[in-house]
């Protein structure tokens, strides 16, 4: 990507927040706590640091007493208020990628007690077996979810360090979650691509065990030219699974893989710099016909794991390189 075209898409992005900071799918569509997050970091990667900071000042509006968001608003308004363990977590993601590219540890500690208060909600649904609870009234463990907020978790214990605390009851709880992400059995079974690659974000596997894990499913979800598979039984590739599997494979050293993957998916590239979500092979169709700023984002943080451009391009590797 040019930076002409990288601050196209961020611009398409900031076109789409509402008032409030809010960053919803799209302008006048829902928001999800954990989409909020991802499309702030890609605003600050390409430099709109304040929309970035908006966005955290409406997450911090938004918080519950319980550290806990809502699942899911409509133009400010609750349409879902079941808390759900990764959005809830995600933010420390955010947070620590914030002041990976900033260095802002004044912004940190502004943030500390939300990140602090929303890491504990989520935790408080970790099982004896070391998953993850969705939510509180279902039980379930899903591979993706924990594996979101185990990562979610190591980066809240870095951000600890940042504003002088320490906790190290998290970096043990995501080490409780990681041994759980070896034990398929225990987790609910789901078709999706995110299934396969999300362990692999952040490291958290041993660079052999995530060979043989590229390696199995690598045929049934990598359609050569187009990207990534959302899930097997539909000839449907995804934008911002496609850039979760380069930052997968950019945290495992596959450069040349990542970087041919990225190029593929640039044909959801839209003329105003927007990404359409995903694309029916079959049919030759763009579906769902929506382009959103998750999306957009996820590309924005791809392209920066890639080449480097701040100091938050390390994020998705494992922790002691980022």
């Amino acid at each position: 990507m040019t930076p002409e075209q990288i601050a196209q898409t961020a611009g398409w992005i900031a076109a789409q927040a509402e008032e409030s900071g809010a960053l919803p799918w799209f302008a006048g569509g829902h928001l999800d706590p954990w989409d909020h997050v991802q499309a702030a970091m890609g605003l600050l990667v390409a430099g709109r640091r304040d929309e970035a900071e908006r966005a955290y000042a409406w997450s911090r509006s938004a918080q519950r007493p319980d550290g806990s968001w809502a699942a899911k608003y409509e133009q400010g308004v609750v349409a879902d208020d079941r808390p759900d363990a990764n959005f809830t977590a995600y933010i420390a993601v955010g947070l620590w990628h914030h002041w990976l590219v900033t260095g802002d540890a004044d912004f940190a500690g502004e943030n500390w007690l939300m990140v602090e208060a929303a890491v504990e909600a989520a935790r408080a649904t970790q099982r004896p077996d070391g998953a993850f609870a969705w939510r509180p009234d279902e039980p379930i463990a899903l591979v993706t979810g924990t594996a979101s907020v185990a990562f979610s978790l190591r980066c809240a214990a870095r951000l600890a360090g940042v504003v002088g605390a320490d906790r190290p009851e998290w970096s043990a709880a995501a080490d409780g979650a990681a041994e759980a992400l070896r034990r398929p059995e225990i987790f609910e079974a789901k078709p999706h691509s995110m299934d396969w690659y999300y362990p692999l974000l952040g490291g958290q596997l041993p660079a052999d065990e995530a060979e043989r894990r590229l390696a199995e499913e690598w045929d049934t979800f990598v359609v050569p030219g187009l990207g990534v598979r959302c899930v097997t039984p539909n000839p449907w590739v995804t934008g911002a699974e496609t850039c979760e599997f380069v930052l997968a494979l950019d945290a495992y050293g596959r450069r040349d893989d990542a970087l041919r993957i990225f190029a593929d998916m640039q044909h959801l590239r839209d003329d105003d710099g927007s990404y359409w979500t995903g694309f029916e092979f079959e049919t030759r169709e763009r579906w769902p016909i929506e382009r959103t700023t998750w999306t957009a984002a996820t590309v924005l943080l791809a392209h920066d794991a890639l080449h480097g451009v701040t100091g938050g391009s390390g994020l998705f590797r494992p922790m002691e390189t980022a």
